[in-house]
């Protein structure tokens, strides 16, 4: 354990964002869970009204920092490939 009084105070911040992290990770996997479920379906629309939701999802992930802008991109555009594909 730190003994030092900065290093005691750091641990208590990281422990917030690690629990703040985790709850938007967590938010960001069941949009893009959801999407995925509801793309194996045949409704476009809400396939397509999944798919915002998702890239919303990612965005938010994005701005707070909790991945990588290159990483949501990427991820973004498979689901819309995959959307195209079934269109």
């Amino acid at each position: 354990m730190a003994n030092i009084k900065s290093q005691i105070k750091r641990i208590g911040t990281n422990e917030k964002a690690r629990i703040n992290n985790k709850g938007v990770r967590s938010a960001l996997k069941s949009a893009i869970r959801k999407f995925r479920s509801t793309s194996a379906g045949s409704d476009k629309a809400m396939t397509t009204q999944e798919l915002r939701a998702a890239s919303r999802a990612l965005d938010i992930a994005v701005a707070k920092g909790v991945i990588h802008k290159n990483q949501a991109a990427n991820k973004k555009s498979a689901m819309a490939k995959a959307v195209s594909r079934a269109k």
